[in-house]
């Protein structure tokens, strides 16, 4: 079965072909226009990808319902279209991509497969917030988390390359890109998470907060005057990285802080953005009484060798330590543990197209 992948961003439209194999057949991507995607140009994309079987389309939120990979029909869609003010930014352009597939290619089966379903087996004591119960139950309130599709490609792919089945394993997989995300996977399955309700709970991310007091926004409503947009424009585009460096790019940080100059401001991102990951492994491992496998994925987690060396130094009380000559050196998929570490550390590429397909072949059978 050769798999369509449609990745909606907010940005663009990136649409991976993959054969049965996962080998990437075709890789293009489609800028994104004022209210969806130009279909003229992602016609003239399509029709140079012959032999599409099947469509899997990723969304960043499937709700309470959706705990799975699903065959997209309408009833579903309109379930989906239901999440819009739970995810404003991501739902409504992976909802265009659906619409612009559909037309497209209409005798294509599609699969929704969602980032939060990886979550659903978090336990109780995991998902849940300890808040009124009306809030929880008139308004759902819970932790959902995000980022599922790499987290569950990034620990099957680490139980690959160190020859152990993946129930045997407990793993902690770092997504770390401009969103950031860490889970606890035991077996196989997410037991638990840092990203919450919303994506902007846990570590430190490029433009985003992380978790942060929520009496400190309550005090800042009260004696700064923010509102609730302003709030979330705040913690949602203008802090994290960027507030304490000036840069979200964690590129520029890392050659700023390790400058002659000694950049101070550089230097202070860097150690609150390791301490905030430290911190969030260690709680991940203790979800699991333990830890096999730490594994790093997403632009940061695979390119900057200096976040998981420092993350690294850290952590040697969960036996975590890594050899600087393979850090340094590594090129995703690879093992950066030093040869006498209790705990593998690995660098494992991305790949939520290979994820998405898979789902979308368990789905239609192919």
């Amino acid at each position: 079965m050769r798999v369509l992948v449609v990745n909606a961003g907010s940005s663009s439209l990136k649409v991976r072909l993959l054969d049965h194999r996962d080998e990437l057949l075709a890789d293009e991507d489609l800028p994104a226009a004022e209210h969806g995607f130009e279909e003229s140009e992602a016609r003239s994309i399509v029709e140079r990808l012959r032999g599409v079987d099947a469509v899997g389309h990723r969304f960043v939120h499937g709700g309470p319902r959706l705990r799975g990979p699903a065959r997209l029909d309408p009833a579903l869609e309109e379930y989906l279209r239901s999440l819009i003010d739970l995810a404003p930014l991501h739902q409504p352009r992976a909802l265009a991509g659906v619409e612009l597939m559909r037309r497209l290619l209409p005798r294509a089966p599609a699969v929704v497969c969602v980032d939060t379903a990886f979550h659903a087996t978090l336990p109780a004591a995991a998902s849940t917030y300890a808040v009124p119960r009306e809030w929880r139950e008139r308004y759902g309130v819970r932790r959902y988390g995000f980022h599922g599709l790499s987290h569950a490609y990034a620990a099957r792919r680490a139980a690959e390359l160190l020859g152990e089945p993946v129930d045997r394993l407990r793993t902690v997989t770092c997504h770390l890109g401009a969103g950031a995300s860490l889970a606890a996977v035991r077996a196989g399955v997410s037991v638990d998470t840092t990203m919450g309700f919303t994506p902007m709970e846990g570590v430190v991310m490029a433009t985003r907060s992380g978790s942060v007091d929520p009496g400190m926004l309550l005090w800042l409503q009260d004696h700064a005057g923010l509102t609730a947009a302003a709030t979330s424009d705040a913690l949602d585009r203008r802090s994290g990285v960027l507030a304490l460096a000036g840069t979200a790019d964690m590129r520029e940080v890392l050659r700023r802080a390790g400058s002659g100059s000694g950049d101070a401001d550089a230097r202070l991102a860097l150690e609150v953005y390791v301490h905030r990951l430290r911190a969030g492994v260690a709680a991940m491992a203790a979800a699991m009484n333990g830890l096999d496998a730490l594994v790093f994925t997403g632009g940061v987690g695979e390119h900057a060798a200096e976040v998981r060396g420092e993350a690294a130094g850290g952590l040697a009380f969960l036996g975590v330590a890594v050899d600087a000559g393979r850090n340094g050196a590594a090129e995703a998929d690879a093992d950066v543990s030093a040869p006498s570490a209790r705990v593998r550390t690995l660098v494992v590429r991305a790949r939520e197209d290979v994820e998405i397909a898979r789902q979308v072949r368990s789905v239609l059978g192919g």
